[in-house]
């Protein structure tokens, strides 16, 4: 029953509606994310004003030459924000300049930047439209910008902050323009703006839902302040929201000039027509694709506090001119780890993937996700409900990126027109230092480093990946200069983007190589480091075609050391690498530590050595068929080892000259063909040796298991601390959580204590 009828089914009248939806409004106690708006990534119907302009006719010259000027004008503002940003994020161009329909949906934006805000950010333009649009309390007015940063209203992840400004003639919207910057610091549990560490929504930091931060123009400085407040950095707040407000102005003058120079009808058309252009010309692509389904299975063995596996399901079925992407399987949410993802986000990276290296041709719009269709069930990590956290949401999000690139991949291989390479998949974590505390300045700071720009690129089916070269979600982005960063905080790299020896994808073609990064505080009262990554022990992305995953990468660090101090007394020990200090374990009274890439917040004193590296894109094809001359230039350079030369590309060569001996590399490489004829078993042999029903029992899974069975979820719960394997559809499953570690720990230690003492005879005393 609704609140049209009445319980009898008499349908209320005109104005008995309008006193129920008073009466509702004013007395709604909160007002969260609408999920009408939030589940819905499809472009907009056609306003009343795009109707009448486009039943007129288009002129697709005309709106060609406004395109045109509006995407000079992103570029522009996309600079500013990068020149002028106050954040790492914005300096290293982590950010994005767009122009929208009334709607929300996405037009236009810069040609750099971050391409999943084109699938996201219509959210919260079509929430201000509903709700504040006619609301005494709040409205839109020409001059008047809204903030907002939470992701389950709409961003990719809480980090990124938004100002969204309306173009309006006449007292109505018809369009939007806004800038979004990676901020970094909100004011979450851990400094930097992507805790590891959260466990409750009210973890995650800063969650401004859409407000109005500049009215008529002026910023409003009670809401300013209080943004300021909650955060850790409130010189960075002030900053950026200047900085965005300026590039967000640059753009509405050239979009005041094109509307005074050919009118307002032809501007309203060019960008609804921009927008449903782009739809047009995926549904067509679509078409051309090959019928079928491929299917591609992810895991994260970290929720960044302890191991586990949580399976990425997602199956993409062509047929016709739809595309399906089938999401059920995926692991359940976990309510007290960061790493849960709402859909929106998710669904954002699947844009990434199709505008970077599915269709890069086409305009960043709102249109080229809308086609696609998806299923999906809420409660999963990957489409998470309002109570669970998201400060690591990009676990989730990024395997969504991952599943769409290694889709197409294999969709497109036989089709004749391609728009993009074959490529094998992008790296897709961020291996990378947060850190805060007090600055050399006496400020209090909390951010990132720009070092996971630097991604490995995966192999492409001709080519290797290129080495260290960009994130896979801002285009053209760059690593930094750490010396710039020097003269802000207290912290020094003294290794900074050095390729690691056999960090690749192996294959025909192998992945790009990924650097190492060691880093140390200097000269500071206070200071603290973090790691928000995966793929410690599971490999995060797999190769292609034969080729080999990207290897996995643990933290390293040496507590108890001054390595300022060390260098300063002998200068030789300045030779750092990962590899040499934590095999040949250096420095006397050193505490040398490897752990999984979930690092919390953790305190550092000066000169303690804190150590990962930079991921690698995955193998492109068989590495038996890699040119031998292609391994002995890598091996010659120290990019790999001699024993990968030998036992993964079958090389045989002199030592001293580096010269192939072809025949015994051709013998070699044969002999290994041979064994894996004699090493291969029937497909139904295998099955029946290697599949079980269900994972194994020390293992804590999560998601589905085994072949067709999306519906059946494995999960594991904790009863009085101690894990217990369930099973069954989503809804059936219990709410998990995963208890404390450290309590968990107290527990094993007091266990311990308890068999000691009954050893030795020692009765044991409880405390109260």
């Amino acid at each position: 029953m609704t609140t049209d009828t009445y319980k009898s089914g008499r349908e209320l009248t005109d104005e008995e509606k309008a006193w129920v939806e008073d009466f509702m409004n004013e007395t709604t106690l909160f007002l969260g994310p609408d999920p009408e708006i939030m589940r819905n990534h499809s472009i907009s119907k056609r306003s009343e004003l795009e109707k009448e302009v486009l039943a007129k006719g288009a002129d697709p010259l005309l709106y060609d030459r406004i395109r045109r000027r509006l995407v000079g004008a992103l570029d522009d503002a996309f600079e500013m924000c990068e020149s002028m940003g106050a954040a790492p994020g914005a300096k290293w161009a982590d950010l994005s300049v767009a122009v929208y329909t009334a709607q929300g949906d996405v037009c236009y934006m810069s040609n750099r930047g971050v391409i999943a805000f084109s699938a996201v950010l219509h959210h919260p333009i079509r929430y201000i439209m509903k709700y504040w649009k006619d609301e005494p309390t709040v409205g839109i007015n020409p001059g008047d910008g809204f903030f907002h940063n939470d992701a389950r209203f709409g961003c990719v992840h809480n980090t990124d902050q938004s100002l969204l400004s309306p173009i309006m003639r006449d007292g109505e919207v018809i369009a939007w323009v806004g800038a979004t910057i990676h901020e970094g610091e909100n004011g979450a549990c851990e400094p930097g703006g992507m805790p590891s560490g959260s466990e409750t929504p009210f973890d995650d930091g800063l969650r401004g839902s859409p407000m109005k931060i500049v009215e008529r123009g002026k910023l409003r400085r009670d809401l300013l302040t209080f943004l300021q407040h909650s955060t850790r950095d409130p010189k960075l707040m002030l900053a950026d929201i200047k900085v965005k407000l300026g590039a967000v102005r640059r753009v509405m003058d050239v979009v005041d000039h094109a509307i005074d120079e050919h009118g307002q009808d032809a501007f309203v058309g060019a960008i609804r027509m921009t927008v449903e252009d782009v739809e047009e010309e995926v549904r067509r692509r679509i078409q051309a694709m090959p019928d079928g389904t491929v299917t591609v299975h992810q895991f994260v063995d970290s929720t960044l506090k302890e191991n586990i596996l949580i399976k990425f399901a997602c199956k993409i079925t062509v047929k016709g001119d739809r595309l399906i992407c089938d999401l059920r399987g995926t692991g359940p949410e976990i309510l007290n780890r960061a790493i849960n993802s709402p859909f929106a986000s998710t669904k954002a990276f699947f844009a990434q993937a199709i505008l970077s290296f599915w269709w890069p041709d086409l305009p960043r719009s709102t249109g080229a996700l809308s086609p696609f269709e998806f299923i999906s069930d809420e409660g999963t990590w990957g489409d998470c409900s309002y109570d669970a956290p998201i400060g690591q949401n990009l676990q989730a999000s990024f395997r969504g990126f991952t599943a769409l690139q290694a889709a197409y991949a294999k969709l497109q291989f036989s089709m004749p027109n391609k728009y993009s390479n074959i490529i094998a998949p992008w790296f897709n974590q961020i291996n990378d230092f947060l850190w805060g505390g007090e600055t050399q300045h006496g400020e209090q700071v909390g951010n990132l480093c720009a070092d996971l720009n630097g991604m490995g690129g995966g192999a492409k089916a001709f080519k290797d990946g290129e080495d260290a070269i960009a994130p896979l979600f801002c285009a053209m982005a760059d690593t930094g200069e750490q010396e710039v960063m020097e003269e802000e905080v207290p912290f020094l790299q003294l290794v900074s983007k050095r390729i690691v020896r056999d960090n690749q994808g192996f294959g025909k073609y192998r992945g790009g190589m990924g650097y190492e990064m060691i880093v140390a505080a200097r000269n500071t009262p206070e200071w603290g480091f973090m790691t928000v990554t995966s793929g410690a022990k599971f490999s995060s992305v797999g190769g292609m075609f034969g080729g080999y995953g990207c290897p996995t990468y643990p933290l390293s660090m040496v507590k108890g050391i001054n390595i300022y101090d060390i260098i300063k007394k002998d200068p030789t020990q300045f030779d750092l690498s990962i590899e040499r200090i934590m095999n040949e374990q250096p420095y006397e009274n050193g505490k040398y530590i490897t752990s999984h890439m979930g690092l919390q917040f953790d305190r550092c004193e000066e000169g303690e050595l804190y150590m990962i590296s930079q991921g690698s894109g995955g193998g492109y094809g068989d590495a038996l068929e890699r040119d031998p001359e292609h391994v002995m230039q890598d091996l010659e350079i120290n990019r790999i080892s001699a024993h990968t030369a030998e036992s993964i590309y079958k090389v045989v060569w002199n030592e001293e000259t580096y010269v192939v001996d072809k025949e015994a590399t051709e013998r070699l490489r044969d002999e290994e063909r041979k064994a894996r004829l004699e090493r291969g078993i029937p497909y139904a042999e295998f099955m029946k040796k290697h599949v079980k029903e269900e994972p194994p029992e020390d293992i804590f899974y999560y998601g589905s298991w085994g072949q067709g069975n999306d519906e059946e979820l494995f999960a594991t719960i904790w009863e009085n601390n101690r894990p217990k394997r369930v099973h069954g559809k989503l809804k059936e499953l219990p709410l998990i959580t995963i208890p404390n570690r450290h309590v968990m720990k107290i527990e094993k230690l007091e266990a311990r204590i308890q068999d000691l003492e009954g050893e030795l005879g020692i009765e044991t005393q409880h405390l109260t």
